[in-house]
């Protein structure tokens, strides 16, 4: 039974848990006061709203189909640098989107390699723009994530229903049926929902990729209302559909799995062979062309620009860099008191709040707050600690799941010890739980410092010349057609985030034992 573990860090967690309260059901309520009512909506605002789950539910159910061969051939293949894939599959998670976009134009954009490769054959070239260049975005990001929730299922097989099937000479369609289809009734509902909820607030891509008023988001919708507009009250009734839409994806990605029935095995490690070698070894080779080309696109040609940028976007990716570090330290304090809070029983929820903001939208909460400061202060004065409350505030979810169960370890492993020696309050914090805790915060700040470095929600609602950031930046360049200077703006963001990344995780640990 879990007990409390230090009286001071109840009132912190609950103080955590009214700030994120008020972020998103605050800010919520404050659109919500703004709002005049459905007649508020223009046709155009309606089908941003038809676009919104048309390409999210397109985007989640392509990219779990093709995760479905994806994580079947890593499943059951073993080879030479294995571990370095799946470990690629991880890295469009942390990659800031506006650099992923962006190489996904070099590879394919009017002039990039597809295209060039299209008009060699003699065929028409496509066009990266509208709902096929939102999905094919989207499926970049989303496929690995697809790809690893499926193959996490299906390493939990227990191997020995395999060596079962084996002895009872299992055909591939066998398998199919009686071991595989069901893993797929569990996995798939949750990942297809998860996917569903990521890409309805997806922002930059439909802001880069979207085309026009018929390839225009909820986000781009609110964005456009806010920033070009000032049309408060339509942004406001649009951040509610935004947040409704994203609360039922979250619910339904709670109820729609089922469990297997595939039962307890003795933990074993079983091969997992089957189906053709060649067709496996294809699906992967295809997987990885198509998840590193992007990046190496941006490799080549951001080489020779990285350094002639404008003075100005290395002004931006200075600001970039700190307030990435502000979010990912803020992130870390607002973690470790919510998950103290967490582990006594009485306060369970104050853990489902932790996780509140996955369906809420960075825009949602920046209208929000712009609704709640105009009238006593400047909100492009406030641009940049707004920025890094809502950065923290979204990465938030995922530290909190890194500590959490590391936390719950510690107590179970030397709560008694401790109890037993007096050792409470901040000596408990900084004795036995901070040195400890060490690994997963260091992971979850290095996540939150490369989501901040990436992020173009925000800022794009507040940002001037004098603020702005370095994604920002790179976006302006895209959009004023210098494309050189871009790329090596592009570059340097991508160094940047994976060497913030880096540098908190290996921080973390850093003369810590297995």
């Amino acid at each position: 039974m879990a007990r409390r573990v230090q009286p001071v860090s109840t009132y912190l967690g609950a103080a955590v848990a009214a700030l994120l309260v008020l972020l998103t059901f605050g800010t919520l309520g404050a659109v919500a006061w703004r709002a005049e009512g459905l007649s508020g909506l223009r046709t155009s605002d309606w089908l941003a709203v038809r676009f919104t789950v048309l390409q999210a539910f397109l985007s989640a159910l392509i990219s779990v189909l093709l995760a479905i061969p994806v994580a079947r051939a890593l499943a059951r293949r073993s080879f030479w640098g294995r571990g370095a894939l799946i470990t690629i599959l991880g890295a469009p998670f942390i990659l800031p989107v506006i650099v992923a976009v962006l190489g996904l134009i070099a590879v394919f954009g009017r002039n990039g390699l597809f295209n060039t490769a299209l008009v060699w054959a003699g065929l028409e070239p496509v066009s990266i723009f509208g709902l096929q260049g939102v999905l094919l975005a989207h499926v970049f990001f989303n496929l690995p994530l697809a790809t690893r929730l499926l193959l996490q299922g299906w390493l939990a097989i227990p191997g020995e229903r395999f060596r079962l099937a084996s002895s009872l000479g299992f055909t591939s369609s066998d398998m199919l049926r009686h071991i595989e289809l069901p893993l797929l009734r569990q996995v798939l509902p949750g990942a297809f929902m998860v996917i569903f909820l990521i890409c309805t607030t997806s922002f930059a891509v439909a802001l880069a990729l979207g085309g026009g008023p018929r390839a225009t988001t909820i986000e781009l919708a609110i964005y456009q209302a806010f920033r070009f507009d000032f049309d408060l009250s339509k942004a406001a009734l649009l951040a509610l559909i935004q947040f409704g839409l994203c609360a039922l994806a979250a619910v339904l990605s709670l109820w729609v799995t089922t469990p297997s029935g595939q039962g307890a095995g003795l933990g074993r490690t079983v091969p997992r062979h089957g189906g053709a070698v060649w067709l496996d070894a294809v699906i992967l080779s295809l997987v990885s062309i198509f998840l590193l080309l992007p990046l190496l696109m941006i490799v080549s040609k951001g080489a020779g620009t990285i350094l002639g940028l404008p003075e100005s976007t290395y002004a931006a990716a200075w600001r970039s860099v700190w307030v990435a570090v502000a979010s990912a330290l803020l992130t870390v304090l607002l973690t470790v008191p919510l998950a103290l809070a967490a582990l006594n029983l009485r306060m369970r929820l104050v853990e489902g709040i932790g996780y509140l903001s996955i369906a809420a939208s960075p825009l949602v909460i920046g209208t929000g707050l712009f609704i709640m400061v105009y009238r006593w202060a400047d909100p492009v004065g406030l641009a940049l600690p707004i920025l890094i409350l809502v950065n923290a505030a979204m990465s938030l979810p995922f530290a909190l799941r890194a500590v959490s169960p590391a936390l719950a370890e510690i107590e179970k492993d030397y709560g008694k010890l401790a109890d037993a020696l007096g050792l409470t309050g901040m000596a408990r914090l900084r004795i036995l739980i901070l040195p400890r805790l060490r690994r997963p915060l260091g992971f979850g700040a290095g996540l939150a410092a490369a989501l901040s470095m990436g992020d173009l929600g925000v800022i794009a609602l507040f940002a001037d010349p004098e603020n702005q950031t370095l994604p920002l930046a790179l976006y302006q360049l895209m959009n004023a057609y210098r494309l050189d200077e871009a790329f090596g703006a592009a570059l340097l963001l991508l160094v940047l985030s994976l060497s913030l990344f880096w540098l908190f995780d290996r921080g973390g640990r850093a003369n810590v034992d297995a």
